[in-house]
């Protein structure tokens, strides 16, 4: 099913991508109805078929040489080379050699030719890091001078500036294993690594409709759609007989829009299933680059991931950027633990199983047989952990997934049009601890710009990446530069509280708190140079302008609310409890009687101890996030409580007044607008 998506004004067009599940099928040629048993065994013998052909294609032509020639866009004979991978390889007359005796269509060798096309252009990148490393290579591999660093970032490709440091250092590591190996340095990437396996699936992208058609149900276009692929009756094929058509339904996923365009799906099997990644094509609304009046910005973290808010650039002659002060928080505390329950739950499996390979080597080594329990006992092991790794990759997903719906609503509900999130790829843990360390390198930071960037794109609100230097160490509203300690009452050292030294300023708050808002201004005050990542098609701002990153003016509008003494003990009118109740007046009680104002109430109603409510409340007052007193109890998280128990947001909710916000006057409500740092 192949037709343009039709884009109107203002509008682009993104591709996306959805999993959906097979489970039954149709032979056209026999007429006989699969069970879904039936359908995953044929389609893994096409995709066991097309990655082995794809492996030995690319451990062919996993060279420097090669690698090259693709990448340099041309053929032998100067002509350029087709985008299609699969024409490409043609084209330079790569192609995989079929088993004797074994019928394999022109289309499957298209598949074959197109998967391996994809990993090869891939590497070519890796490639040039690694020739840059090697051309660089340090006296001290372990740390670099200032000046070795720019001579390698010279020599980058394209530019060097966006290569995370993070990259250049694993590289640099992977080169010193190999010398520590083999007592030299290597020539290039494919000396290095090993040709990479693509894994059993097959693309029908690179096909036409005489092996696979795609199109929606006729009966409910909406909700199903229909693929006709022809699939293998044997695991080695021998006639075109042994190809028969299959006709299958599956269910369309239901965040693909009923007007998307399908376009030709993945095969792959997992654990049993026949998967199909199928992408779709539908129009969105653009995102602008410059422009922006309203933003929301995040600041990351450990417990509490997520800490934002909402931001305004004022329309006077020097621009301000104003904010609501109402602080925007995702917690994910319970999530994280039990990552991390899981990663050492996996870690303890990998010890046990290594120490049984070592047994069944030793054994192997003596020449005797391996011992039949000491096998079994590794395939329990492996097997669980490998259920271990799935439920961590599942739980990241979520994560991620919910991460970046709460950023995007809440930009929603601002009518923010940009979000702005600071770039942590260099960040290294390191130095600061074995547990912090674990917990800052167990982050799923780039799967939740990934999700953020993408459910963005559908409502048009671009998403750019802030440089994160000195975001949490200046005072948003002065630039002082901060004292950090634990608690508003604790002045040991510390990273909780921030307090600006400035008398004239005096802002003490949250060390996030203040980065966010510090993470926005910068955003919005720097849009002029805001430049698109070709890579990763992420907006990007590179660098910051000293000039630009100062205050022009400050007048709080917000009252402080540091805490600097003791809470006074003087009831507050109105909130004075009222047990036992005042006399009420209006219904005197009868002679000889007490009437109900001199009486205590009886009490909570009392409820069965086993009794509990199947809607959750989230427990959270409107601007803070409570936490359950209640023991966890994994069986309750139910409707209204999230897709953990313990992940806490803060709610959605519209503002009271729509920007630019009214001028400070003595009926002005307090805790209303505060200023953060200009331009």
């Amino acid at each position: 099913m192949r037709r343009k998506v039709v884009v109107g004004a203002g509008e682009v067009q993104q591709v996306a991508a959805a999993c959906a599940r097979v489970l039954r099928g149709v032979d056209v040629t026999t007429g006989e109805a699969l069970g879904e048993a039936q359908v995953v065994e044929r389609a893994g013998w096409l995709t066991t078929l097309v990655g082995d052909l794809a492996d030995a294609l690319m451990r062919e032509h996993w060279n420097e040489a090669d690698l090259a020639q693709l990448a340099s866009g041309v053929d032998r004979l100067g002509v350029a080379l087709p985008s299609q991978a699969w024409m490409a390889l043609r084209r330079l007359r790569w192609a995989p050699v079929v088993p004797e005796g074994m019928y394999v269509s022109d289309r499957v060798v298209r598949m074959v030719q197109e998967q391996a096309g994809r990993v090869l252009r891939s590497a070519w990148w890796r490639a040039r890091i690694t020739a840059a490393v090697l051309a660089t290579w340090p006296a001290d591999p372990e740390r670099r001078t200032d000046g070795e660093w720019e001579a390698l970032r010279a020599v980058l490709p394209d530019d060097g500036g966006m290569v995370a440091s993070g990259v250049l250092k694993a590289r640099t590591r992977q080169i010193v294993a190999y010398r520590a190996r083999h007592g030299s340095l290597p020539t290039g990437l494919t000396e290095c690594e090993q040709a990479p396996r693509v894994g059993g699936q097959a693309l029908l992208a690179a096909v036409d409709k005489q092996l696979a058609t795609l199109e929606r149900c006729d009966q409910d276009p909406a909700r199903y759609a229909v693929l006709t692929v022809r699939l293998p009756v044997r695991p080695d094929p021998v006639s075109r007989a042994d190809w028969h058509p299959v006709r299958l339904r599956f269910r369309l996923p239901p965040h693909v829009p009923a007007g998307a365009v399908l376009c030709p799906p993945t095969l792959r099997i997992r654990q049993g299933r026949l998967l199909l990644d199928l992408p779709y094509a539908h129009a969105v609304p653009k995102t602008e680059r410059t422009g922006h009046r309203v933003a929301v910005a995040f600041d990351w973290g450990l417990n509490t991931l997520l800490t934002g808010g909402t931001l305004h650039l004022t329309d006077e002659t020097q621009p301000r950027v104003v904010t609501d002060g109402r602080p925007l928080f995702f917690r994910a505390d319970g999530v994280l633990a039990r990552s991390d329950r899981l990663r050492l739950q996996g870690e303890h499996l990998h010890t046990r199983i290594t120490a049984l390979d070592i047994l069944t080597t030793s054994r192997t080594e003596r020449g005797l047989p391996p011992d039949p329990w000491v096998r079994g006992k590794l395939a329990v092991l492996e097997t669980e952990r490998e259920r271990v790794a799935r439920k961590r990759t599942r739980l990241n997903a979520h994560l991620a997934r919910a991460a970046a719906r709460f950023m995007v609503d809440h930009a929603l509900a601002a009518g923010a049009s940009v979000i702005y999130l600071e770039d942590l790829r260099d960040m290294e843990a390191r130095g600061k601890g074995r547990t912090l360390n674990t917990r800052l390198s167990q982050t799923v930071r780039g799967a939740i710009v990934t999700h953020t960037r993408h459910q963005a794109a559908v409502h048009g609100i671009a998403v750019v990446i802030v440089p994160p230097r000195g975001t949490s160490k200046y005072c948003p509203r002065c630039l002082t530069g901060f004292r950090h300690h634990r608690a508003p009452n604790d002045l040991r050292s510390g990273w909780a509280w921030a307090s600006c030294p400035n008398p004239a300023c005096g802002y003490s708050t949250g060390r996030d708190i203040a980065a966010w808002q510090r993470i926005g201004a910068r955003g919005l005050t720097h849009q002029h140079t805001t430049r698109l990542d070709r890579t990763s098609g992420t907006y990007v701002i590179r660098t910051v302008v000293e000039a630009l990153d100062r205050a022009s003016a400050v007048h709080p509008q917000t009252p402080d609310r540091t805490k600097s003494g003791p809470t006074s003990r003087h009831p507050v009118p109105g909130k004075r409890r009222r047990v036992p109740a005042p006399p009420d007046t209006r219904a005197p009680a009868p002679a000889g009687t007490t009437g109900p104002g001199g009486k205590r109430p009886a009490g909570r109603h009392p409820t069965h101890p086993t009794h509990r409510n199947q809607r959750r409340r989230r427990q959270q007052a409107p601007t803070t996030i409570g936490t359950p007193t209640r023991p966890h109890r994994p069986g309750g998280a139910r409707l209204g409580a999230g897709f953990h128990r313990h992940a806490h947001t803060t709610p959605t909710r519209t503002p009271r007044w729509p920007w630019p916000s009214p001028p400070p006057g003595p009926s002005r409500t307090p805790g209303t607008t505060q200023e953060t740092q200009a331009n």
